[in-house]
């Protein structure tokens, strides 16, 4: 019998975004599984708070730019939970280098990790949510997937094509009841901005016309809208929590 609560896939949940994404849809009823790769023992941590308020959460270590390992977490969360009716596809590195110094090995490791794993993980949740004629899938692109960033064309390259794959995908999955969308983040404050100088940071701020940065709430916030019944009539959409950074 299916367990009737929702159940929500996030990956890269263990850190950031995902993480605010994993106590948020759980602290709103939903079982989530926190997929993680290298991060165990914040995954762990987080996973261990949410048991602690008594939330209904499980743990899978995946790399999702591997298809069997994909496999094997898709399987486990349908056996867990009984049925998967959201995937976030989350998970994702960024990097800052001048194009002509990038490798091919940075190129590489850029789109399987980026684009590669959100191949995977759809096409293995499809295999449930095409048989039961039902299914959210939110994508996580980024402000430099739609206007590009300098120093970034690797990453602004992946997230510009998980914009155009979650529009085709609308297109071709809409007839079973599956709706596709990407949510494109603008400056958030993660671990991403580590690198970044605190006057850079406030450059960030000032260039940002609600003056602030974003945090990871405003993400999950907007993922939990995507994933609920009033978003039953959107599909194929790029939504973007910036701050009017880019309008």
């Amino acid at each position: 019998m299916k367990n009737s609560l929702k159940t929500v896939i996030v990956t890269g949940a263990s850190k950031g975004i995902g993480k605010s994404m994993a106590e948020t849809f759980a602290d709103n009823g939903y079982n989530v599984l926190i997929n993680y790769n290298s991060s165990h023992d914040e995954a762990l941590k987080l996973y261990e708070s949410l048991i602690d308020k008594g939330r209904s959460v499980r743990t899978f270590k995946a790399d999702v730019s591997k298809r069997n390992e994909v496999d094997s977490m898709i399987d486990f969360c349908y056996k867990e939970f009984n049925g998967i009716d959201i995937l976030i596809n989350n998970a994702g590195i960024a990097e800052t280098k001048l194009f002509i110094d990038i490798s091919e090995q940075d190129w590489d490791k850029m789109m399987d990790i980026n684009l590669k794993g959100v191949f995977n993980c759809t096409q293995s949740v499809l295999r449930h949510m095409i048989s039961q004629k039902s299914g959210k899938i939110i994508n996580i692109s980024s402000i430099w997937g739609i206007v590009g960033a300098s120093c970034e064309s690797h990453y602004s390259a992946s997230k510009a094509a998980i914009i155009g794959l979650t529009k085709s995908l609308a297109k071709e999955l809409g007839p079973s009841n599956i709706q596709v969308n990407s949510i494109a983040p603008g400056v958030i404050k993660t671990d991403m901005l580590s690198e970044y100088s605190e006057d850079d940071l406030n450059a960030l701020k000032e260039d940002t016309p609600l003056l602030r940065l974003g945090t990871p709430k405003d993400i999950s916030s907007c993922a939990l809208f995507l994933a609920s019944d009033a978003a039953d009539f959107i599909t194929g959409q790029i939504i973007s929590p910036n701050g009017g950074f880019v309008i």
